[in-house]
Order: structure tokens, then sequence, then C-alpha cells
């Protein structure tokens, strides 16, 4: 007996194999959509304002859960509305939360007291000290942050225009799932977790 024959005796329909795929898709285009616009953030480094931590041509997932329920801490990757245009985003490093003294000498970051030496700053060699290099102690006022790129001599950051508000910030960068380079893909950056 053919599968008509099977499906006319029991009155079952025929199933639309195509309609089935068509569902499918569009049930998985919502379910991205909504992961997209409440959980996972997708960005691609435009700049080199974060090397060498981050390259241009990476491309990263922010968790945009992470401070739902905690607050941003010291070297969190954080991207937030820019506070000068907050329609474009920028990711940076948190170098000074609510509360925290922080001052700058020469280059050096002092926080509370205490100079910050930490393995992924980079300086431009060559650089002559620019006003940013030197910053008068300051308090981070509370519900803010003291944001500052990696790549200290190259990076427009809190130094030039501020602080973030905490309700500005989208979220804590995680991984590095694609990378592209001048000269392709960069494969031993795929899958990196982002510190």
């Amino acid at each position: 007996m053919s599968k008509k024959e099977k499906d006319k005796q029991t009155g079952e329909k025929p199933k639309n194999s195509s309609k089935e795929i068509i569902d499918s898709i569009v049930v998985a285009f919502v379910i991205a959509v909504f992961i997209r616009t409440f959980f996972l953030g997708v960005y691609t480094i435009p700049t080199g304002s974060m090397l060498d931590t981050l390259q241009i041509g990476d491309f990263i997932l922010v968790n945009k859960l992470s401070y739902k329920f905690s607050k941003p801490e010291h070297d969190d990757i954080v991207v937030f509305e820019y506070p000068l245009n907050p329609k474009v985003d920028y990711i940076k490093r948190v170098i000074g939360v609510p509360g925290d003294v922080i001052e700058i000498k020469d280059k050096t970051v002092y926080r509370n007291g205490e100079k910050l030496e930490p393995d992924y700053v980079r300086f431009e060699e060559g650089y002559h000290l620019a006003i940013s290099d030197n910053v008068e102690k300051f308090t981070v006022p509370e519900g803010f942050y003291f944001m500052m790129g990696d790549n200290r001599d190259n990076s427009a950051d809190s130094r030039f225009w501020g602080y973030v508000k905490e309700d500005a910030i989208v979220g804590k960068a995680f991984i590095i799932y694609w990378s592209w380079g001048e000269n392709g893909p960069r494969f031993s950056r795929l899958f990196n977790l982002i510190h």
C-alpha cells in the first residue's frame, strides 16, 4: 500500500516538507534575534586601541547579561555606548570603578595609591609624553567607570572624554569567534577567551 493510500485510510494529510522547512527557518531566525537582542552582542574590532589584546578585524561575542546581576570589575573588557555619541559602541578595559582614586604619572596608572603594572598594556615606541600621560588624582564618581584602551598611546578613552555611566555598559566581552587580518583569516585567534 502506498503512502498516499495509507494517508487516505487514516485521514492524515500529507506533510508539506517545504512549509516545514520555512517554519523551521522562521523559528530559528526569531530565536537568533531574541538571543542577540537580550543575551549576546556581536561586534567587530575596528581600531587598534585594544592592541595586543584585541586585533583589528577580531569578531567578538559580548555577554549582555553579565552585569544584570553583578557590577563591572577592574580589568573587565566591556562594550559600552560612547559618552559623546550613544549610537556608537566602544570597547575598553575597566580601570576605575566607583570610589577608586586614579592618578596617571608619566604613563603609569596608580589606583588607590597602588602602581598598576599589567602585562596587557602596550606603548608605542618613540611616542613622546602627551597631556593624557599625566592626569592629576581624581575619584571615580558613584554610578560611573573609568575606561582605558590597552594600547595606551593610541586610545581615545576616559582620559579624553570622561567617565562611562553604568547604564551605558552593554556587556562583557568574552570570546573571539572569528578574526580577519590583512592576509585573511587568523585561525590561531579563533575561540580565544578575552582577558
